[in-house]
């Protein structure tokens, strides 16, 4: 089981695989478990945004354990935490902001965290 950050400009934090494109990370989560998912919505001037990513998981059924969204867009964060809590996927837990140190310790230590 993997941990996936999307960003295009931020550093990817330790014990996590980077996607820089919503494409990179729609792929992995459509090939990988996830257990950790960190998700921008500005990708690029042009480019697909992390809305993509969050309708792909809509309509696939395929989530990770938990979704955080960092993203510094208010309103790409605000609309993108809207859109995955009405699609209310089962067991999973979405934050709305990004990972705690605490998370992000963990996942540098490879270990898997529970809520």
């Amino acid at each position: 089981m993997i941990n996936v950050y999307l960003d295009d400009i931020r550093s990817c934090p330790q014990g996590f695989v980077v996607a820089r494109s919503a494409e990179a990370c729609s792929l992995l989560l459509a090939e990988m478990d996830v257990n950790l998912l960190s998700l921008d919505f500005e990708l690029g001037l042009g480019e697909p945004n992390g809305m993509a990513v969050v309708r792909s998981m809509i309509v696939s059924g395929k989530y990770p354990k938990q979704i955080f969204v960092h993203s510094s867009s208010h309103m790409g964060r605000a609309q993108m935490v809207h859109e995955l809590r009405a699609a209310n996927p089962v067991g999973v837990i979405i934050h709305d902001g990004p990972m705690p140190a605490s998370v992000l310790e963990e996942a540098a230590a490879g270990k898997s965290h529970n809520a």
